[in-house]
């Protein structure tokens, strides 16, 4: 009898181990595929997603993520992981939208199209403009950034969009008083001024660029029009 129930047991530990060596090949992950992504690689979003000796088996996945998102990632609302077969997943990035930063004690305050504080981090990211010349006494994390001015968060959204269309890197956006804009690149300053003719503006700006970076001086495009300037623009260099 004693030899029967060992004989059960051995068969029972041998069908259990080839259960787990067919769950083990069989829901093996060979592809991911990641989605919305850009403050963060694919490399390292599948690291913060796929962990543990188990991580890269969609099995393992399917349950530990049917009901539930990533969350509690910086600049990254959340993250879904779908299981495409048993040996392909895509994690879908949603992340946060962020315009600009400030900074504020020493902690860099990234807002979004709202004005929002949706993350404070001691680190820069590239690719997010650094806003100066705001006027605000303190910043709370998801908290609306307490300036006079609330329209000046739709100004960012605009020119961010207009970086991005015109593949355009602004070191700084800086505001005067009286909201008139100008963006730094280096020692180059470039007067904007209003928002009026704003594409204009940008398009004469990616043309010039190459050929104002490393320089010191000021680049007036505050009243520049196609139609009136002809495509003609001052470089002030400073003294």
């Amino acid at each position: 009898m004693r030899d029967r129930r060992g004989l059960i047991a051995a068969g029972v530990i041998a069908l259990i181990l080839i259960a787990a060596a067919i769950i083990w090949e069989y829901f093996g992950v060979e592809k991911v595929s990641v989605t919305g992504n850009t403050q963060y690689t694919d490399e390292e979003i599948e690291d913060m997603v796929m962990t543990g000796p188990l991580g890269h088996n969609s099995l393992y996945l399917f349950f530990r993520y049917r009901n539930r998102s990533v969350r509690d990632v910086p600049f990254v609302e959340r993250m879904d992981v779908a299981i495409d077969s048993p040996t392909e997943v895509t994690i879908n990035v949603y992340e946060k939208a962020v315009a600009g930063y400030v900074k504020y004690l020493g902690r860099y305050m990234y807002f979004d199209r709202d004005g929002i504080i949706v993350e404070a981090s001691t680190e820069m990211i590239p690719g997010i403009p650094y806003v100066t010349g705001l006027s605000f006494d303190e910043c709370v994390l998801y908290e609306p950034l307490p300036v006079k001015d609330k329209e000046v968060f739709s100004v960012i959204l605009s020119l961010t969009q207009l970086f991005d269309k015109y593949e355009i890197n602004a070191d700084r956006i800086y505001f005067d008083d009286s909201m008139s804009i100008t963006l730094y690149f280096g020692d180059a300053r470039v007067i904007i001024g209003s928002m009026e003719n704003i594409d204009e503006k940008m398009m004469k700006l990616k043309s010039v660029l190459p050929s104002i970076m490393g320089m010191t001086g000021e680049l007036h495009l505050e009243n520049y029009s196609v139609e009136k300037d002809e495509g003609y623009v001052t470089f002030e260099r400073d003294d």
